[in-house]
């Protein structure tokens, strides 16, 4: 008796060891200092890795395409010249302390669909595009995910290119001299869907013991730059009733912010990640201090009243204490529902394969976030270890790897139509 494939190429796998040595090979770019990577957006070690791709991309027998935000579009030909592609990506940037796996393994799990694909001779209706998004991160310029913010009509390019790192240095001016400052226009490629793979970057997956979470949607994200303007003054001659300590004040505005986001418990979260104060020496009280409060929730309301009541609570401690405060949105996103067909395309890719999955609410925010805007999108994940992650010591396993990549291959393929 004879079975019937459901699904044209239902049997494909990837090698998973062919993926896993591409990863440790790019993983020695950048390397950090405790086993991870620092191969932070527009250096010369993110130049580095972009080159690394290309590289692997034209063994591949890709076309490559880059845009005047230095998107990376490597492009499979498909057989119906009219037909829309499929795109599948994430980005190769990282945090200053990032790990091995964080985008990069979107990137690299799309790369190794093509060279699946190659080895066994099969063809697609639709192109199939993989692409390394540029400042996905947002830690050097913010804000994150910046060039599929452009690319989704979200920011304006001339706004993108504007943005200063810590050190003044432009955007624009460090994307040009790195060498990945394209001509093609930002946003003028049309998709038939995108999908991006990612590791959990949360606990949920390893705790329950699945192999896949199949993303439905993303948590919405406000950041806020909240400045706190005091007075410099010596720590040991100024008495206590005359002092206008800016450390102290944001010290009590991030209590508020705990107090708010467990107000809003369990879907809420917030805390402040960045944070200096000024003029940072041991014995002169901060005059002014200066941090970002990240709000997150699937509910956009939620987000909102947040907002509200940091600004209020802020108001009345700086207040109290002859403080001056100054809030600035400078990142955020709304809740994102995923696309149902791209969706359903991944969930079937799991199920075919056998693997075990269940369904998440992403409490990061992905390009994928951004692109589901302009076209269908969806997000599939792995387990990584403890949910650690924007930490070197982030780990994910060959197996979560090999795993997350085969139901990436099979809703790419389903989606591009094998022919």
């Amino acid at each position: 008796m004879t079975h019937s494939p459901t699904f044209p190429g239902e049997n494909l796998k990837i090698n998973g060891d062919r993926l896993w040595n591409s990863l440790m090979e790019m993983a020695r770019i950048g390397p950090g200092v405790a086993g991870g990577n620092n191969r932070q957006t527009l250096t010369d070690e993110d130049a580095e890795g972009r080159a690394l791709f290309q590289t692997w991309c034209r063994e591949a027998g890709l076309t490559m395409g880059v845009d005047r935000m230095g998107n990376m579009f490597a492009s499979r030909a498909g057989t119906d010249p009219d037909a829309l592609p499929v795109y599948v990506g994430s980005h190769l940037d990282t945090q200053p302390t990032g790990g091995k796996y964080d985008g990069v393994l979107g990137v690299l799990g799309g790369l190794e669909i093509i060279r699946t694909l190659n080895d066994l001779d099969i063809r697609t209706r639709h192109p199939i595009v993989v692409t390394n998004w540029t400042n996905e991160e947002g830690t050097r310029f913010a804000p994150a995910m910046l060039a599929s913010g452009v690319f989704a009509g979200v920011h304006s390019q001339d706004w993108a290119y504007a943005r200063e790192d810590a050190g003044g240095k432009r955007f624009g001016d460090e994307l040009k001299r790195i060498g990945w400052q394209g001509e093609e226009e930002v946003g003028s490629r049309k998709m038939h869907a995108f999908f991006e793979l990612h590791i959990e970057q949360g606990p949920i997956l390893e705790a329950e013991d699945k192999q896949i979470g199949i993303v439905t949607h993303g948590q919405g994200l406000s950041w806020t730059q909240v400045t706190l303007t005091g007075k410099d003054a010596h720590t040991g001659s100024t008495p206590m009733p005359m002092r206008r300590n800016a450390g102290l004040g944001m010290a009590r505005v991030l209590e508020a912010v705990d107090r708010i986001a467990f107000a809003h418990a369990p879907d809420a979260v917030g805390a402040a990640g960045h944070i200096e104060v000024f003029p940072n020496s041991r014995n002169v009280i901060p005059g002014k201090a200066v941090f970002t409060v990240d709000f997150r929730s699937p509910d956009l309301e939620v987000i909102r009243q947040m907002e509200q009541q940091l600004e209020e609570a802020a108001g009345k401690i700086c207040d109290d204490m002859g403080l001056q405060v100054e809030f600035e949105k400078v990142g955020g996103f709304d809740p994102v529902e995923f696309d149902a067909g791209c969706v359903g395309a991944l969930r079937r890719a799991a199920e075919r394969l056998g693997y075990s999955h269940r369904d998440l609410i992403s409490g990061a925010g992905h390009d994928a976030c951004w692109i589901n805007r302009v076209a269908p999108a969806a997000m599939v994940m792995c387990p990584c270890v403890d949910g650690l992650s924007h930490n070197e010591a982030e780990e994910i396993t060959r197996d979560w790897a090999t795993a997350g990549a085969e139901v990436l291959l099979h809703a790419v393929v389903e989606t591009a139509e094998i022919v």
